[in-house]
C-alpha cells in the first residue's frame, strides 16, 4: 500500500490503520486516547445495562461505553488475536466486567495490536494516560509489546496542587498523569534529553572558578570504585596511592592539561569538570519541569485536553531522528503533528471528528504559514458530502463549518442545545466592537423557510449577518427570501455585505467563499506561528 506522510486521516483510525499504513513503517508513534476520566471511578466500573450510543470518540465528550460494538470487538480479540492477547483480554474481562473502563480497554487493545504491526523495529510507543486505567494498560502493553520491552512509565505533574477536600472528597490531589513508553525491539532509538542545574545545585557544587578562564568548574573523584574486583589500577600519583579510574598514563596527561587538582600536598587528586562541558541534569521518570497550558497562553486553543507542545517535542526528540515518521492516532488539536513538524520529522494524525480535523488544519496553517494540508477521507464532491450526511449529520455539519472556517457551537447530540445556530464567525468592526456571523447547516430538503428562520434567528442574536449552507440546491424563493434582508454595512471598510447569503455545498467545494468582512474569522483561538528546528525547548519551568 502506498504511504502517504504530512497527512491527516479522518476516521475510524482502527480501519486507518488496517488500510493504509504498512508493516513497520512508523518510527515513534504517541497517542493519548479520550477516556471520561472526569466521572466518578465507581461509576466507570459499574456495570450498564440497555443499549446506549456506539463507543466512539466526540470531541470535548471523550467518553466509551459497554455495548454492542464493544462486545464485537472483544468476540473479535477473542477469536483473532494472538493466544497470550486473547487469554489477557479475557482475563481481564472477567475481572473487571463488563463497563466503560473494559470498553476502552478493549478498543485500545485492537488498536494497540494494529499499532505494534506498523511500527518498525527501532520504532517505540508513547501511551499518554491517566490512573483511572494506567494499570490496565500496563498489562495491555506487556502483553502486546512484552514485558522486556518497556522502557519507563513517565509521571507528568500535569496541574498546580489543588484539593478536593471542601467539596467532600476523601482522597490528595490527583495531579499528574502517566506515560507509558514501550519499544518494538531492543534497537529503538533514543536520544537523552537535559534539563538545566538549578541555582541551588550550581551553588552548592561548582562552587570554584579557574583564575585564568574564569570557567566554573567543581571537583570530582578519580578513585576507581571498587578497586580491584572492578579492575580498576593501583599505583601511587602525585604521592598517593590508590585505585584510579584512569591508567597512569592517561592520569599524567590530564596532569599536563591542567584537569587534575591537588589541593594540599598528600591530599587525593582530583578531577577539574568544568560546567561549560556539561549537558545538563539527564532527565528522570518524574516530570515536574513542564508547565500545563495557561489559560491565557497563546498556545491554548480552547480543546479541553490539549497538552503543551514542551511535552510533545521531549517525547519526540527523546524517541526519533530528524526526517523519522510520526503517528498520532488519536489527533485531538494536533499537538504531536504540530511538535513533529517543528522538529523536522515526517507525521500522520487520524482523528474521528471533523471538529478536530478542522482545528488541525487551522493550528498547522497558523503554525507554519503557506503549509498544504491533505485530509484523506474527506468529501471531495457533492456525492462525498452526501455519502457523509447520510452516515453521520453531525460530522457533515462540522466538515461543512469548516469549509467556511465556522466555529461549532455546542454539542449538536444534545438536544436543542444550538438554538438554532450550528456555527459562527466572528469579525471586528470600527471602534474594535466584536460582531457576530450566525451559520445554519442542512443536509436534507430546504425550502424558503429555513431562510425566513436564519433571519429570526439572527435578530434573536443580535447577530449583523448569517450563513445559510446548503448541500441541496437553492430556490428562487429561497434567493429571494436572502435578498429580502438587505445589507450589512461596514464602517470599517466602508463595504456592504449581504446580510443572509446562501452557500451551496457545490461551491464551496468549488472555491467559492462567501463575502464577508476581510478580518472574520472562527472562534478557535489562533495558534502562535512556529520555526521549524528552533532548536530551544519552549514551555519550560526555569
Amino acid at each position: 500500500m502506498e504511504l502517504k506522510t504530512n497527512v491527516l486521516y479522518y476516521g475510524d483510525n482502527l480501519e486507518i490503520l488496517r488500510k493504509h499504513i504498512p508493516d513497520e513503517s512508523i518510527d515513534l508513534i504517541y497517542l493519548d486516547p479520550p477516556f471520561n476520566s472526569q466521572a466518578g471511578y465507581n461509576v466507570l466500573f459499574r456495570e450498564t445495562s440497555g443499549e446506549p450510543s456506539a463507543a466512539q470518540i466526540k470531541a470535548f465528550s471523550d467518553t466509551w461505553h459497554w455495548d454492542a460494538a464493544a462486545q464485537r470487538t472483544f468476540e473479535g480479540i477473542i477469536s483473532s488475536a494472538p493466544d497470550q492477547v486473547a487469554r489477557m483480554i479475557g482475563a481481564l474481562r472477567e475481572f473487571i466486567g463488563p463497563n466503560d473502563v473494559m470498553a476502552y480497554l478493549v478498543m485500545m487493545t485492537a488498536r494497540l495490536l494494529e499499532l505494534r504491526r506498523v511500527l518498525n523495529s527501532r520504532g517505540s510507543i508513547y501511551l499518554h494516560c491517566d490512573p483511572t486505567a494506567s494499570h490496565y494498560l500496563k498489562v495491555v502493553m506487556d502483553t502486546i509489546f512484552g514485558k522486556r520491552n518497556f522502557v519507563n512509565e513517565v509521571v507528568w505533574k500535569r496541574t498546580t496542587a489543588h484539593s478536593d477536600t471542601k467539596q467532600g472528597a476523601k482522597h490528595l490531589g490527583r495531579s499528574h498523569d502517566t506515560v507509558l513508553a514501550y519499544a518494538k525491539t531492543d534497537h529503538y532509538n533514543w536520544n537523552q534529553k537535559y534539563t538545566a542545574y538549578d541555582e541551588h545545585y550550581l551553588q552548592s557544587k561548582y562552587r570554584f572558578v579557574d583564575a585564568e578562564s574564569g570557567r566554573r568548574y567543581r571537583l570530582g573523584d578519580l578513585t576507581g570504585p571498587r578497586g580491584a574486583a572492578k579492575g580498576n589500577p593501583k599505583y601511587e600519583f602525585l604521592g598517593v596511592e590508590r585505585y584510579w579510574r584512569y591508567s597512569r598514563e592517561r592520569m599524567e596527561q590530564l596532569l599536563r592539561e591542567g584537569r587534575i587538582v591537588q589541593t594540599k600536598p598528600g591530599a587525593v587528586p582530583q578531577y577539574k569538570r568544568y560546567l561549560d562541558e556539561m549537558l545538563g541534569q539527564p532527565v528522570q521518570d518524574i516530570w515536574t519541569d513542564i508547565w500545563p497550558i495557561n489559560p491565557m497562553a497563546k498556545e491554548r486553543l480552547g480543546y479541553e485536553t490539549q497538552k503543551p507542545l514542551a511535552l510533545l517535542e521531549r517525547v519526540i526528540e527523546m524517541g526519533s531522528n530528524e526526517g523519522d515518521l510520526v503517528l498520532d492516532p488519536f489527533c485531538g488539536c494536533g499537538t504531536a503533528v504540530v511538535a513533529a513538524h517543528k522538529l523536522g520529522r515526517r507525521w500522520i494524525g487520524i482523528d474521528i471528528t471533523y471538529l478536530a480535523i478542522t482545528v488541525m488544519k487551522e493550528r498547522l496553517q497558523d503554525s507554519f504559514p503557506g503549509i498544504q494540508i491533505e485530509v484523506v477521507g474527506e468529501p471531495v464532491d457533492v456525492g462525498g458530502a452526501r455519502a457523509l450526511a447520510d452516515q453521520d449529520r453531525y460530522q457533515f455539519q462540522w466538515w461543512a463549518l469548516g469549509l467556511v472556517n465556522a466555529k461549532p457551537v455546542g454539542d449538536d447530540r444534545k438536544k436543542g442545545a444550538d438554538r438554532g445556530i450550528d456555527g459562527v464567525i466572528g469579525f471586528v468592526e470600527a471602534g474594535g466592537k466584536a460582531k457576530r456571523i450566525v451559520v445554519q447547516v442542512k443536509s436534507g430538503h430546504v425550502n424558503a423557510a429555513h431562510v425566513r428562520d436564519l433571519k429570526g434567528t439572527m435578530e434573536r442574536e443580535k447577530a449583523e449577518m448569517g450563513l445559510f449552507i446548503t448541500l441541496e440546491p437553492s430556490t428562487e424563493p429561497m434567493r429571494r427570501e436572502a435578498v429580502s434582508a438587505g445589507f450589512y454595512h461596514s464602517e470599517l471598510w466602508n463595504e456592504d455585505y449581504p446580510r443572509i447569503q446562501i452557500c451551496t455545498i457545490e461551491d464551496l467545494l468549488a472555491g467559492k467563499q462567501p463575502s464577508l468582512p476581510r478580518w472574520a474569522s472562527p472562534g478557535f483561538a489562533q495558534a502562535p506561528k512556529i520555526a521549524k528546528q528552533e532548536g530551544v525547548q519552549g514551555g519550560l519551568l526555569p
